[in-house]
């Protein structure tokens, strides 16, 4: 048993040096000055990042990113939450053909969306091709399937069929129900698809540099372009990109954590 966990511990260590060793290469390349034929940087600066906290275009294009992948999870949120209750609850029967929707665009490439909605309201009574209005879309459509499956997966955990009957027959209404009892319940899991959702959306590229990339400059498409200026930029972005996904993601959890205790009293 020992020598099983022993093997175990060891895979593990493997994956995990496998995972993080990219990162901690872009990491000491963030803060390197010269590093040209030593196996560590030669000299060690902070210069790359107080140009990152001067340029106006990196804030600029990270606030984009912020509030277009918030817009979107927030619409979908909106959308879906009642969608998957409802279904869940009263139309279980239903609950294939949500699933075989919420998961066509796994089925679709990103660029062929792309192509496919510029084709579509690029012209017509609906004309928003280039828009700010066509990515939220966009986004709404890309984190359908991360979205669902984190919301079914909560209301199944918590037999939300149950909980609402208990609450209905102390006397509480549905929508009562639902806002005291069953949503303070699937919070947690709630949170978990909404950060899921952000971390893909803020990670998008493709879709985004196809449909706004000349009109709206977001995280990734400033990355693209200053790639090519040089690999220290790149680097600092990159870990400031992980630094802020790391504290949107501890907020979210200390959030979570917070409410769950609230219910519990």
């Amino acid at each position: 048993m020992t020598r099983r966990l022993g093997m175990h511990r060891l895979l593990i260590g493997l994956v995990m040096f496998y995972l993080l060793l990219p990162l901690a290469a872009t990491c000491l390349y963030a803060f390197a000055g010269k590093w040209d034929h030593t196996l560590l940087p030669e000299t060690w600066t902070f210069d790359w990042f107080r140009q990152m906290a001067l340029d106006a275009r990196f804030l600029e294009s990270l606030w984009n990113s912020f509030y277009l992948c918030a817009i979107g999870v927030g619409l979908s949120l909106v959308v879906m939450l009642p969608t998957v209750f409802i279904v869940t609850v009263y139309f279980p029967r239903w609950e294939p053909l949500l699933k075989s929707m919420v998961v066509l665009p796994y089925a679709v490439p990103g660029i062929v969306a792309a192509v496919g909605l510029i084709r579509a309201y690029s012209s017509g009574p609906i004309a928003i091709s280039g828009t700010v209005y066509i990515i939220i879309g966009a986004y709404f459509v890309a984190i359908l399937p991360y979205m669902y499956q984190g919301l079914r997966n909560s209301m199944l955990t918590v037999d939300a069929p149950s909980l609402l009957d208990a609450a209905e027959t102390l006397g509480a209404s549905k929508i009562a129900a639902f806002r005291t009892v069953i949503l303070p319940n699937i919070l947690p899991g709630v949170l978990v698809a909404m950060l899921l959702s952000f971390s893909v959306l803020f990670g998008e590229f493709v879709l985004t540099n196809m449909l706004i990339g000349s009109q709206i400059e977001t995280v990734q498409i400033y990355l693209y372009k200053r790639l090519a200026e040089s690999g220290h930029i790149a680097s600092t972005i990159a870990i400031l990109y992980f630094v802020f996904i790391l504290i949107i993601s501890a907020l979210l959890t200390r959030l979570g954590n917070f409410m769950k205790g609230g219910v519990r009293l």
